[in-house]
């Protein structure tokens, strides 16, 4: 008898073992099994995407079942060069090669140093002279919590406030509570503050379509209701956050970016009041938005930048980034354990060199403009489309229920923007979903997508749409592709997706 774990198993049925006892055949040793019910319900990628990646290059997925899609999800932006980049793959390899420790806490390293030298050349030159860099845990909630430890130092006053639909909302209220949020506080009513919107649709104003005040008027109307959540002193009524936390880009809330006037009145508000300004560039930063850091256009400089994702090359990484005015002692905590990733500095250098040297931010405001105009114009033929927005190639497209409205706004459409989605995997196009109710589209397409690819993925998703808004809007789930249960894609809709030999992907 062999023990495996706490079962013991009958000799020549250990897993792995490759042999037959009982007309069973077993797998042989190293063969992967793919287990699905034994992982947690936490996945939901799956759900929404049900291919199992095997192979990848560039824009480029390969499924274990031969078929290629065209990745704008691209890990959640955290892909900015795509997958398996030369440059990063490279870095790595010499890492590797090099006998380096892969893991150096906070010791200094080479690789540590080289890293920091390169993030400092890409900085605002406001915070760039001025700055000082805190390695955190592999993901950005990690940096959400240490910008919240470190401005709690630095003010004494508890509360991190975020703004309605912020990604980074849940762990800035759970820094709230680690640090004592009193209920005097700002950031502890319950209700955070909304986040600006310059564009028209039922998530914004309820203006009709085309009739919505400029992003100027918007944020100068906006920015009298908001000199009053940011008292002068504590009475008040309501003491002053530690610190605000805006995204230049509202991504995952639905890719709505921030006015720049409004962006500039929050730094007056956040300075005149002496609430350290922290911008979170998780999925902005890396020349994501066309230019290199979110926050860039606005002109102001923040007193401290999250950077986590596109930073790291693909590998976990995340960085607090903040002006030395808010001190660089010990914050109460001791540093954690997985801040020193090798690779992950090696991989994240060689990704921010090579979006500076190539000037990549550059180029995606120049395809993003090319995104929004075609889009836009669909949007002119297909009544769903409420809005298309964003900057670079950070872009969303918002659907609604345009006959199902007798007054005001049409009703947002989740169920559209699902089926949006189904329709695409089809046709080999793997696009993400966002907004409070689900039914925005996203774009994250890698830095490095070439004219004609740009071209294939406009193709795909127009197709998409346009054959989603000729059929009645869902009522319930639509069955996933492969259940037998939906539509054969005609031949012009059939996804672009090769079976085959493996192969290296082009």
């Amino acid at each position: 008898m062999a023990v495996t774990g706490s079962a013991v198993v009958p000799r020549g049925r250990e897993p792995g073992s490759g042999r037959r006892d009982g007309g069973v055949r077993m797998a042989p040793a190293g063969a992967p099994r793919h287990r699905p019910g034994r992982e947690s319900a936490s996945r939901p990628y799956p759900r929404a995407l049900p291919i199992v990646p095997v192979r990848a290059r560039g824009l480029t997925i390969e499924g274990a079942d031969g078929r290629r899609y065209l990745d704008c999800l691209s890990g959640a932006g955290t892909l900015a060069l795509g997958h398996n980049h030369p440059v990063v793959l490279e870095a790595i390899r010499r890492t590797l090669d090099s006998g380096a420790p892969l893991q150096a806490l906070d010791l200094a390293t080479p690789v540590r140093d080289a890293f920091v030298a390169e993030l400092l050349r890409t900085l605002p030159p406001g915070l760039a002279d001025r700055a000082r860099v805190e390695f955190c845990g592999p993901a950005a909630a990690d940096a959400v919590r240490a910008a919240s430890r470190l401005v709690h130092a630095a003010t004494g006053r508890a509360g991190l406030l975020t703004f309605t639909g912020a990604c980074r909302d849940g762990a800035s209220r759970e820094a709230e509570a680690a640090y004592g949020t009193t209920a005097g506080a700002f950031g502890s009513r319950g209700a955070r503050p909304p986040y600006p919107r310059d564009q028209h649709g039922p998530s914004g104003t309820g203006a009709e379509r085309g009739a919505a005040p400029t992003g100027a008027e918007r944020g100068a109307a906006l920015v009298s209701r908001w000199a009053e959540p940011f008292p002068d002193d504590a009475g008040a009524g309501a003491a002053l956050p530690a610190g605000l936390l805006l995204e230049p880009v509202h991504d995952e809330g639905g890719v709505i970016p921030a006015p720049d006037p409004w962006m500039r009145r929050m730094r007056e508000l956040t300075r005149a009041r002496s609430v350290p300004l922290v911008v979170d560039e998780e999925q902005t930063g890396v020349g994501r938005t066309g230019t290199f850091w979110g926050v860039e256009p606005s002109g102001i400089t923040p007193d401290a930048m999250i950077l986590s994702k596109a930073v790291g090359g693909s590998l976990p990484l995340s960085v607090l980034v903040h002006d030395e005015a808010l001190g660089t002692g010990r914050t109460g905590e001791p540093p954690g354990g997985c801040r020193g990733n090798q690779l992950a500095m090696a991989a994240g250098t060689a990704t921010l060199a090579y979006v500076r040297e190539n000037r990549l931010a550059e180029r995606a405001a120049v395809l993003g403009d090319r995104l929004l105009g075609r889009l836009r114009r669909l949007a002119d033929d297909v009544p769903c489309i409420a809005d298309v927005r964003g900057r670079g190639l950070l872009i969303g497209v918002e659907l609604v229920h345009p006959e199902a409205a007798d007054t005001g706004p049409p009703p947002t459409a989740p169920g559209l923007a699902s089926a949006v989605q189904r329709e695409c995997l089809r046709r080999g196009l793997i696009v993400e979903l966002g907004g409070p109710g689900a039914n925005v589209v996203r774009l994250l397409p890698p830095l490095t997508i070439t004219d004609e690819q740009l071209d294939a993925v406009l193709d795909r998703l127009a197709d998409a749409v346009t054959a989603v808004a000729g059929q009645p809007p869902p009522s319930g789930p639509a069955p996933l592709p492969g259940s037998g249960s939906a539509p054969s894609p005609s031949p012009r809709s059939a996804p672009a997706v090769t079976p085959g030999p493996r192969r290296a992907l082009a």
